[in-house]
């Protein structure tokens, strides 16, 4: 399932386990920021091989596990 594999991107970008629900926001649970996210768009790319255009850098659509994989499925 690819919420497994993008909860361990964000816990080596949060440097901490993740313990939180999939539809949890990651902004206001702390586990996100805007340099944060950078560093999360760098990881989706390299992992699954696809583009993230800088127009798509809105925290909205990154803001949980399930939008991110959501995301991520819409565009491998």
């Amino acid at each position: 399932m690819r919420q497994s594999r993008i909860s361990e991107i964000l816990a080596e970008i949060a440097g901490k386990p993740i313990n939180i629900g999939t539809n949890e926001s990651l902004f206001e649970s702390g586990l996100l920021d805007s340099f944060g996210l950078t560093d999360l768009v760098t990881k989706l790319e390299a992992e699954y091989g696809i583009r993230i255009p800088d127009g798509d850098l809105n925290p909205r659509k990154f803001e949980s596990i399930d939008k991110i994989a959501s995301y991520v499925d819409d565009r491998v």
